[in-house]
């Protein structure tokens, strides 16, 4: 694992990443286009308030935008114990056709052995723990994504206060989702259409796709204030033959590998733990504090992330911890939406970011 080299000089904690958001400044709903975002330029040490139908402009000719076609399942259903509790599962990922890890709320945790009945409609059996996830089984008459898409409901994350709609079955996907298994879209994503596509092509911009299917761990907090003590969440990726073919191509012309998002900055750089992109079926824990060295990644466009979160720690490592807090500084001030439904970030990789 390429280790963050600034934890062996200066311990890092988790009140190093913390910040005063208003609540009313986190986005409940999307805009009725998903290009008029406003997009927070960070590079070379200066701040831009631009709009996000201007990338086009901010990125060069033979630049390669690396996306995640990860699809949000239906991962929540609502059910039953056999003891007669309400219970609430949220689905974190398939381990087989007829097998999940989950994370179930209920007033008592269920037993090994207990049988959940969810949407009124099949039962599970708790096989077991794994970590903080519970392992189930599911029918064997239909694999687990079937069962779930067809009885579960779209999972908004905890910060959004409502229930999902049918804007949202739209809305909280890519225009480009189409690989399912995600329980968190890859929000970065949601700013993009058919006619910024168009545009970014005119103006002679590459394309590339991969794929990480975000789990439910992506909203866990840090439970740990010593940082070097944190362990992330696996999350499983695909990263194409093409893919990287993109990438090498990109960077032997001087093109800049430019990822959409933290997600598919996180396949690319843990694919890349031997130095080149290597592509492939993998997993990762990676965790990416200041001090780490990237590999791939040259520019972010993402969204703003939670205080005190992994997210918010990764693109420290990338544009530098002092950058970061006077961008989010004035992002608060001139009022900007955060989080999933919010505005976004440009943000270059520089070098030098402690």
């Amino acid at each position: 694992m390429n280790l963050p080299v600034s934890s062996k000089r200066m311990p890092l904690t988790l009140d190093d990443f913390d910040y005063h958001l208003p609540p009313e400044l986190i986005a409940q709903c999307p805009l009725a286009e998903r290009s008029a975002s406003r997009l927070l330029v960070l590079e070379n040490g200066q701040l831009q308030d631009r709009v996000f139908a201007d990338l086009p402009t901010l990125v060069n000719p033979g630049d390669l935008l690396v996306f995640n076609d990860t699809r949000v399942i239906h991962a929540r259903l609502f059910g039953m114990k056999d003891t007669g509790g309400h219970v609430e599962v949220l689905v974190e990922r398939p381990i087989g056709p007829h097998e999940a890890l989950a994370q179930v709320r209920a007033s008592k945790s269920p037993r090994t052995g207990a049988r959940l009945r969810l949407a009124d409609a099949f039962d599970v059996t708790v096989l077991g723990r794994v970590g903080e996830f519970f392992h189930l089984r599911f029918p064997e008459e239909e694999d687990v994504l079937t069962l779930v898409e067809r009885h579960g409901k779209l999972p908004l994350p905890p910060y959004i206060g409502r229930a999902a709609d049918q804007y949202d079955e739209s809305r909280y996907q890519t225009v480009y989702a189409r690989a399912p298994g995600s329980v968190a879209a890859p929000t970065a994503g949601l700013h993009f259409d058919e006619a910024l596509f168009e545009r970014l092509a005119e103006r002679g911009v590459r394309c590339a796709w991969l794929t990480l299917h975000v789990g439910a761990g992506t909203f866990q907090p840090v439970r740990v204030n010593q940082l070097s003590e944190h362990r992330m969440h696996r999350e499983r990726y695909v990263v194409p033959q093409e893919t990287a073919d993109a990438v090498a191509a990109t960077r032997a012309a001087g093109g800049r590998v430019i990822a959409v998002g933290t997600t598919s900055l996180r396949a690319l750089e843990g694919a890349a733990q031997d130095g080149a992109l290597e592509a492939g079926v993998g997993e990762t824990e990676l965790f990416i504090l200041p001090g780490y060295r990237f590999q791939v990644t040259d520019a972010l466009i993402t969204n703003f992330h939670l205080p005190k979160s992994t997210l918010l720690m990764l693109v420290s490592a990338l544009a530098g911890r002092d950058e970061i807090r006077r961008a989010y500084a004035h992002a608060v001030a001139h009022s900007y939406r955060f989080f999933s439904y919010g505005d976004a970030m440009f943000i270059a990789h520089r070098n030098d970011a402690v």
